[in-house]
């Protein structure tokens, strides 16, 4: 990584202002409404089910992951899904991508999940570099 140290942590309810702009330079299908990013956010923090960390460097949020985890009848029991995942553009490649990828594993297993997974159609090579195989094909029905 580069030479600022990197601290991987659980989001705080003020880090909300810091996130906005990186949730929103990483969506592409959606214009992340800043409203609804501000009433979303404490909401993600309190639920058990979510996983919300982020990489922060020299006092900056440089990156950020959001999962979830939930039961299921055909992995029997939890699988945890990874919704969100990027880090701005200066940083990507020192490994905080990877590095918040195995914190949500590990909360994951804490949690019982059976397994990972995730829909991407623009960083599969960075994920297969951390061990992660292509297992089926990702639809969508825009409500």
């Amino acid at each position: 990584m580069k030479s600022q140290h990197v601290v991987l942590r659980p989001a705080r309810l003020q880090d909300r202002d810091d996130l906005f702009p990186i949730a929103r330079d990483f969506a592409t299908s959606f214009d992340v409404d800043r409203g609804h990013f501000t009433e979303n956010f404490p909401a993600l923090l309190e639920d058990d089910a979510a996983w919300l960390g982020v990489g922060e460097a020299d006092g900056n949020l440089i990156a950020y992951l959001l999962g979830f985890d939930h039961l299921t009848f055909f992995a029997n029991g939890r699988v945890s899904w990874v919704e969100e995942v990027t880090v701005i553009e200066s940083w990507r490649g020192q490994g905080v991508g990877a590095a918040l990828m195995s914190e949500f594993e590990t909360w994951a297993k804490s949690r019982g999940s059976r397994l990972v997974a995730l829909a991407t159609r623009r960083a599969a090579p960075f994920y297969q570099a951390i061990g992660y195989e292509e297992s089926a094909t990702y639809f969508r029905r825009l409500l």
